[in-house]
């Protein structure tokens, strides 16, 4: 089974507005299509609500791992659908690494999401890992959408 889902892609932004795009948890949910409840903090959980067409009926939760300026973003994280099966879940995070580089039109960005071996035979049948490939595709064509708008 693969365990990581890497998504490269150079958008015509400098580095300063991707990084806004990626770090405040409002242009986050513009264009990753969430509503947030609070800014991302280094280990700290922010909730919020999925509005994407299709995923409203699933929660957003994800502890903030690092923030590097302008070079790294990460955090864990496991869309629910159900509150008290939150904390549950918590083992089966995913890792997702935002990294960053100068290029000369713009930015590279390079997103990584990682740890999906230890996720259970259920969840595998759903197929976590394809949906989320697919995902992160939609996702990287959104960004770049906000970016260089």
């Amino acid at each position: 089974m693969n365990d990581r889902i890497e998504k490269t892609i150079e958008l015509k932004a400098p580095v300063e507005r991707v990084w806004r795009a990626l770090t405040d948890h409002r242009e986050f949910g513009e264009w990753f299509r969430v509503i947030l409840d609070s800014p991302f903090v280094v280990g700290e959980v922010t909730r919020g609500t999925v509005t994407y067409p299709g995923y409203t009926h699933l929660h957003w939760q994800a502890e903030v791992e690092s923030i590097e300026p302008q070079s790294r973003f990460s955090f864990t994280w496991y869309p629910y659908e159900d509150e008290e099966k939150a904390d549950q879940q918590r083992d089966l995070a995913t890792l997702v690494e935002f990294m960053l580089a100068p290029t000369a039109a713009g930015t590279r960005l390079h997103i990584t999401e990682s740890g999906f071996s230890k996720q259970p035979d259920e969840i595998r049948a759903m197929d976590a890992f394809r949906r989320n490939t697919d995902g992160w595709k939609k996702q990287a064509d959104n960004i770049a959408a906000y970016v260089e708008s």
